[in-house]
């Protein structure tokens, strides 16, 4: 099956992204070893959050988000869901399945495009 998963990764002072690649390769190393696949990740960098949000007594009002699409059996997603979360860098985490039948994912690629532009994002976001 398909997965996609968006994790938000707290932003360290001074913003580095070496907890991002550490946290993005322990993920898709738990995927290889178990037999699964990753199709690709996509940084998409520092974003303002919604909304605040608390996580292991501290508040967060940013996050750098990543997106990784990976195919795996649903024990190997749970694994990984469950292994990323509970890493204290994280803010939050998300998987969803984006289809089990071939012709459903054929035409899937491993990246996810996202063109920064403030008309479609709003002015909260910049």
């Amino acid at each position: 099956m398909l997965y996609e998963m968006i994790a938000v990764v707290r932003v360290g002072r001074p913003h580095n992204t070496n907890e991002v690649k550490e946290i993005a390769r322990t993920a898709g190393n738990l995927i290889l070893a178990q037999g699964g696949v990753v199709r690709g990740i996509t940084n998409w960098g520092p974003f303002l959050l919604t909304k605040p949000t608390k996580k292991n007594q501290m508040r967060h009002d940013s996050g750098h988000h990543f997106i990784m699409r990976f195919d795996a059996s649903p024990a190997v997603q749970q694994l990984v869901r469950k292994t990323i979360a509970i890493d204290p860098r994280m803010i939050r985490c998300g998987v969803v399945k984006m289809g089990e039948r071939l012709k459903d994912i054929v035409d899937v690629k491993g990246t996810v495009d996202w063109q920064r532009k403030r008309a479609d994002l709003g002015s909260g976001y910049f």
